[in-house]
């Protein structure tokens, strides 16, 4: 019973999300202008299995992911056990590089709203730790006081809905714009989600990512840190709308046991200080 009202539930969040951002486009092979990611392009990006369901995280310590909440049954962990595969990118053919763990914790943000999707961020522990590598890192976090304008150019990676009904089955990358999130909230006036200052707006007409909980990320210099967590996939003529992570770093490294996340400070588009940990 658990696992149908899962099913049905995750079914009519997509059929509502694309009711609102219009239809596919008729001649095309995919909804989103991205390409495939090479191996080891992005070592933090997590996969998350639930019932031959797939969602997205990231890597923050050696046992740690980031997610979001809203894709989490209530009963996970007594009715079954997501499994978290990292270092690979390829869903049909070889991951030399790949590893995975089960989840042995989930904690995600006690104050999270389903309705209005209002703090939709969540933790996950991993079974054991994992070693890094080339094709496995955590990946920095902003700071409490970052900022993203609309001159800040970031990633979002996951999979993609293609217009025959099947998802991609390489891992897709694409380069989004941020949308300020007064402009986000006009665009969404009148339509779910209502957008507040713990969310943040990225993405285009061509963009179309159905990897919820999948990473927002943005590089300064040499670092790349992540900026949102995917809440809504939007299509058409909405932005995508993901959790703000920088206003959850003290809940972060409250609840994260380990290895403390490293934290960053990012201002657009300029002034950034060194990474940090908590």
């Amino acid at each position: 019973m658990a696992l149908q009202q899962f099913v049905c539930s995750f079914t009519l969040v997509i059929i509502f999300l694309c009711k609102e951002c219009g239809s596919k486009p008729g001649n095309s092979s995919s909804i989103i202008t991205g390409q495939d990611a090479t191996p080891g392009s992005w070592p933090s990006y997590a996969a998350i299995v639930i019932v031959g369901f797939q969602f997205g995280g990231s890597l923050i310590n050696d046992q740690w992911v980031l997610t979001a909440a809203s894709f989490i049954p209530l009963d996970t962990l007594t009715e079954w056990v997501p499994t978290v595969y990292l270092g690979g990118y390829n869903l049909s053919g070889s991951n030399p590089n790949q590893v995975n763990r089960t989840v042995e914790n989930i904690i995600c943000h006690p104050e999270f709203d389903f309705t209005t999707l209002e703090n939709n961020i969540c933790l996950l522990k991993l079974s054991a730790p994992v070693n890094f590598t080339d094709y496995i890192q955590p990946i920095y976090l902003p700071s409490e006081n970052s900022t993203f304008n609309n001159e800040c150019s970031s990633w979002i990676i996951g999979l993609v809905y293609n217009s025959d009904g099947t998802f991609t089955k390489t891992l897709q990358e694409a380069k989004v714009p941020i949308v300020e999130n007064n402009e986000c909230k006009g665009i969404f006036q009148g339509s779910y989600p209502k957008i507040t200052e713990n969310m943040i707006c990225a993405g285009d007409n061509d963009s179309c990512l159905f990897t919820y909980g999948a990473p927002l990320m943005t590089k300064r210099k040499s670092v790349w840190l992540q900026s949102g967590v995917l809440s809504v996939s939007a299509c058409g003529a909405f932005p995508s709308v993901f959790t703000r992570v920088s206003p959850y770093q003290k809940w972060i490294s409250d609840t994260v046991t380990g290895t403390a996340p490293k934290f960053f400070t990012f201002t657009s588009p300029d002034n950034s200080t060194s990474p940090t940990t908590m």
